[in-house]
């Protein structure tokens, strides 16, 4: 019988285990937040790709915010076809708030647009997706920076700025209006982060100066700007790494470890990629039940290099510069 009993054990053992192995899921620039017991992510995809989940682990897709490209996402960028990239959501005042781009692949033909919802719950009588259009645009030939990758932040005052850009001049940042539906006024462009681009490289090429992706978030009384430098979308020969620096104001300067500024090509490393994973990056960070969360999508080594959904406890050492263990 001991031997039988044992081996029913086993068996139990490795079902148990087997229940509890989760599947990576497929997620590109994953932002996440929680209503109520119910997690949502909003990621890169057709229409915009929506999961949600009650434990971070297990993800059930849900139907896309948009069931076909906003007529005036098609008419700003005639190749835009609903593949929507890099949302940003957040909540305030009884309203989510998701912004979201439109882009023309390797041009700065590009706009972030907003769309609104009372809920993030399907089944709910009030959920319903209210898109804004416009906010943002940046045009070749005018603007040295790409209207992609939006994340908001709202300062200590409540005020709200935006911070995107890829590539170009970098990163930049701009006050938006309380209804966050255009920049204010007066219109102040700021650039917190760049790298250094080929002076010879014309504005209509997105150039060598590889930064994207940024998220700010707050925290023991400063403003750390995240952004992925790099190469993102390669698959095996995707070279994504997060980086961060830090500031006692939102509009920077935000500085890194060693005191570079960001907007000088500073940054220091937070995660890179290694023999599991080639590349990682276009992280957002989150606070759930007190403990500070990085989300992020990596290419995994085990599957071609493609993206899947990462996300890491987030720790901060004696200095208040974050750092997280990679889990293998």
């Amino acid at each position: 019988m001991k031997p039988l009993l044992l081996f029913v054990l086993l068996l139990l053992s490795l079902g148990t285990k087997a229940q509890e192995a989760v599947p990576l899921i497929s997620a590109h620039d994953p932002v996440m937040i929680r209503q109520n017991n119910t997690y949502y992510m909003f990621c890169t995809g057709p229409g915009i790709a929506v999961w949600s989940s009650t434990d971070r682990k297990h993800w059930k897709r849900e139907k896309p915010v948009f069931d076909a490209a906003p007529a005036w996402a098609v008419q700003a960028v005639p190749s835009f076809r609903n593949h929507i990239w890099a949302p940003d959501i957040s909540f305030h005042n009884g309203v989510y708030s998701l912004f979201y781009s439109v882009s023309a692949f390797g041009k700065n033909t590009s706009c972030i647009g907003l769309a609104t919802n009372k809920t993030l719950d399907p089944s709910s009588p009030d959920f319903k997706w209210v898109d804004h259009g416009k906010v943002i645009q940046s045009v070749p030939g005018r603007d040295m920076w790409n209207a992609i990758d939006p994340n908001l932040i709202r300062d200590q005052a409540g005020t709200p700025w935006l911070t995107f850009g890829s590539f170009w001049d970098g990163i930049k940042l701009v006050q938006l209006r309380p209804d966050l539906t255009a920049p204010a006024e007066p219109q102040h462009w700021r650039t917190i982060a760049s790298r250094p681009r080929d002076p010879k490289l014309t504005d209509s090429l997105p150039g060598d100066a590889a930064i994207e992706g940024p998220f700010i978030f707050r925290k023991g009384g400063y403003y750390y700007l995240f952004v992925s430098f790099d190469y993102c979308c390669r698959g095996p020969k995707s070279t994504y790494k997060v980086m961060v620096g830090r500031s006692k104001e939102v509009a920077g300067p935000y500085v890194d470890k060693a005191g570079v500024a960001l907007e000088q090509g500073g940054g220091t490393q937070v995660l890179a990629g290694d023999s599991k994973w080639y590349g990682l990056g276009h992280n957002s960070v989150y606070t759930f039940d007190n403990t500070d969360y990085l989300v992020f999508h990596a290419y995994d080594a085990a599957d071609q290099g493609r993206p899947k959904l990462r996300l890491e406890k987030l720790g901060w050492d004696a200095q208040g510069w974050p750092q997280v263990q990679l889990a293998q």
